[in-house]
């Protein structure tokens, strides 16, 4: 009997073992019937390896990064949430830097610093969790105003798409999210990179903000909303043979448009037109950039017509 309720206890233990990624807790041993004696025996045969304090490594001491980071939160207490820069890395936002600490946001107070942890205190634990591949981890869009907070423009915008396309989440629901973030840290950020590239004009508002733009660059009035090509084009310019596209809600622009979109621009190429595009963004708030740009074209295609 005794050898049998053994053999079931290690079952159980390896069990736990497998679903927490290689690691159990002192708590979670002594729960199962294993006692104290039985925990340093174990430690001497090398059949669990201490990872961190009251956290062992079941079998061998390697772990793999979801086994480091599982470790970290049952170190850490309970509540824990994995977050910031490893959430990102869970969620497949970002890759892993070598040697950066495990992200783990816990309860003001009460929880002491831990080796090769990096802690977040936080008040709002309970509030957009999720559990991925058995890992209590914020969900997608706290972790991308927590990004807000401590990265680059360019790179949150990468982070954003990446979230995009994986499905993790929509602008339209980050946008919900931001306007509920508002007031913490991060959420100015992140609202400031969802306008850049969901922002869109009417009709009538974009031609009352381009065409001061193109008599600014030196071009006649073009004509509007025509079809060239068999395509409706925005703008086009026959004497330069020219067209500008503009382009609004960038992130829902899903890999079939875009492969329309280029069909669009290669058949204007083939039929000796120059395409050009701009965001509404652009067009709105880079006038600098646009006139720069319609200058430049312009005078390029000047200069082939007349040859």
């Amino acid at each position: 009997m005794t050898t049998t309720t053994q053999r079931d206890r290690s079952k159980q233990l390896w069990a736990l073992a497998a679903r927490q990624h290689g690691v159990v807790t002192r708590q979670q041993l002594l729960a199962a019937g294993v006692s104290s004696e039985g925990i340093r025996h174990r430690l001497r045969t090398g059949r669990l390896h201490p990872c961190a304090r009251g956290v062992y490594a079941v079998g061998r001491p390697q772990l793999s990064s979801e086994g480091r980071w599982v470790a970290a939160l049952l170190g850490c207490g309970p509540r824990a949430v994995l977050s910031h820069h490893t959430a990102a890395v869970l969620w497949r936002l970002r890759e892993p830097a070598a040697g950066e600490p495990v992200h783990v946001s816990v309860p003001p107070g009460g929880v002491r610093p831990r080796r090769g942890v990096r802690l977040h205190r936080d008040r709002r634990l309970e509030e957009d969790v999720d559990i991925r591949a058995g890992i209590r981890v914020f969900e997608p869009a706290r972790v991308l105003l927590q990004r807000a907070a401590c990265v680059g423009r360019t790179r949150l915008e990468r982070e954003i798409n990446v979230a995009d396309a994986l499905g993790l989440i929509g602008p339209e629901q980050l946008r919900r999210a931001a306007e509920r973030f508002a007031g913490q840290t991060g959420a100015p950020a992140l609202r400031a990179v969802l306008d850049r590239h969901t922002f869109t004009l009417t009709d009538s508002e974009l031609e009352q903000r381009f065409l001061p733009l193109t008599r600014r660059a030196g071009l006649i009035t073009p004509l509007m909303r025509r079809r060239v090509n068999g395509f409706r084009v925005d703008f086009f310019w026959p004497t330069l043979r020219m067209v500008v596209e503009t382009d609004g809600l960038r992130y829902h622009r899903t890999a079939a448009q875009q492969a329309r979109d280029l069909v669009r621009d290669q058949t204007h190429k083939a039929a000796g037109l120059e395409p050009l595009r701009f965001t509404h963004w652009q067009v709105a708030h880079e006038p600098a950039w646009v006139i720069r740009m319609l200058r430049f074209v312009g005078a390029q295609q000047a200069d082939r017509v007349a040859s």
